[in-house]
């Protein structure tokens, strides 16, 4: 007799899955609005949030420089950006979708700041300030001024809100918790929410993988599954950060000089396109070469190609300002210095430290990490991490 045939029976379906919901807030119906960016991250967590039984807007934040742009860039990638929240909330039963105009506040709040730092040779981070400021900032406050009132504001961010105790229950304040894809993990790009905008925070792929995300955007039929990541800035989309700059900041040419030789190699179009540690777009023959640092009043920028062979104490200990805490972890005394994990930029590594406070308002300390660091700029974050919560971040300062 020939061998029974085998039945093959499809793999349920990951959209079907009630665990992918817990991000969601399940329970209670909740008024939510759902930032929607055009990407699939955004358009996912729109997706969940309907499904775990949630009155749900989607909301377009209006935050680029059309009128600015048009005469410098050709494209105009956000009107595609729209179009395709349009399309997602159409495919999601109509979900309502409002485009609120935030230009005016991106570019008080975060722009003029970040324009105004790269000019006192700093390296800001955009992202950063657009999230407690603009994201979760003004956009609240806008949202605060409608009838009815939302209970919360979800984003496609990969990170997860802890509430109360154990159990997730209660009215304790709410921390910030790292997501299981170490990758994706966005807990650095959300170090600066305050307690109380962390509370109105929904992350519905907190505890998700992007493989997870693609195969449900896949699933759920969503018109840009397969849509690419974007990269950039929020504003300027396809726009690269350095034509942003030139276009307010002009070139100012000054020499490149090797730091051990101090003689001059080459030329530079301005020091505020370039930070410490950078390899990538120095204008010279026979790399690699590495800024090493920059005199801002001269516009020299330094350079060397033994970066990371000499030993210098400034890339091991700095100092932070602007100390903000979601939940500040114990020392063993209370002169002791704080071990934690540090990240000074986002990425899935983070290096052991110790943080030691200058002042009695902790606003202000000196981080000592395990390894060295080849790329501390002042201007960015440091974020600080105990297991699995993102405690808070500040302001690198530079090396002692």
């Amino acid at each position: 007799m020939p061998p029974s045939a085998t039945t093959h029976h499809p793999a349920p379906a990951l959209s079907n899955d009630a665990s992918l919901l817990q991000g969601c807030e399940p329970g209670p119906r909740l008024r939510v609005a759902a930032l929607l960016s055009g990407g699939v991250d955004s358009s996912v967590a729109l997706a969940l949030t309907q499904r775990a039984g949630h009155e749900v807007h989607a909301f377009y934040l209006q935050i680029w420089f059309q009128e600015d742009f048009r005469n410098t860039w050709a494209s105009c990638p956000w009107e595609e950006d729209l179009e395709q929240c349009r399309e997602v909330c159409r495919a999601l039963g109509d979900i309502p979708l409002h485009v609120v105009p935030l230009t005016a506040e991106y570019w008080a709040l975060v722009v003029e700041e970040c324009i105004a730092g790269v000019r006192r040779g700093r390296t800001p981070n955009p992202d950063m300030l657009c999230n407690s400021r603009v994201k979760f900032g003004a956009f609240h406050a806008w949202l605060a001024r409608q009838e009815p009132a939302f209970d919360r504001i979800a984003s496609g961010h990969y990170a997860r809100v802890e509430r109360g105790g154990a159990g997730g229950t209660g009215e304790a304040t709410p921390h910030l918790a790292t997501s299981p894809d170490a990758v994706k993990d966005q807990t650095y790009f959300l170090s600066r929410l305050s307690g109380e905008q962390l509370a109105r925070c929904m992350f519905p792929l907190g505890h998700l993988q992007k493989t997870q995300v693609r195969q449900l955007a896949a699933e759920l039929q969503l018109p840009n599954a397969a849509r690419r990541e974007s990269q950039g800035l929020c504003f300027l989309g396809h726009v690269r950060f350095d034509e942003f700059i030139r276009e307010h900041l002009g070139d100012w040419p000054g020499p490149i000089v090797e730091e051990e030789s101090d003689t001059v190699l080459g030329y530079h179009r301005g020091f505020w396109f370039h930070t410490l540690g950078q390899r990538k777009g120095v204008p010279l023959h026979g790399g690699p070469w590495y800024v090493t640092r920059k005199d801002i009043e001269l516009n020299i920028v330094y350079v060397s190609r033994a970066y990371h062979e000499a030993p210098r104490p400034d890339r091991s200990t700095f100092r932070v300002s602007q100390l903000q805490w979601h939940r500040r972890p114990e020392a063993a005394n209370p002169d002791a210095a704080l071990q934690l994990r540090c990240k000074a930029r986002h990425g899935p590594d983070s290096v052991a430290c110790t943080l030691e406070m200058a002042d009695a308002d902790s606003a202000s300390g000196v981080v000592t990490l395990a390894t060295p660091d080849q790329g501390l700029a002042p201007g960015q974050f440091a974020v600080f991490y105990k297991d699995e919560i993102c405690c808070g971040s500040g302001v690198i300062e530079g090396g002692l």
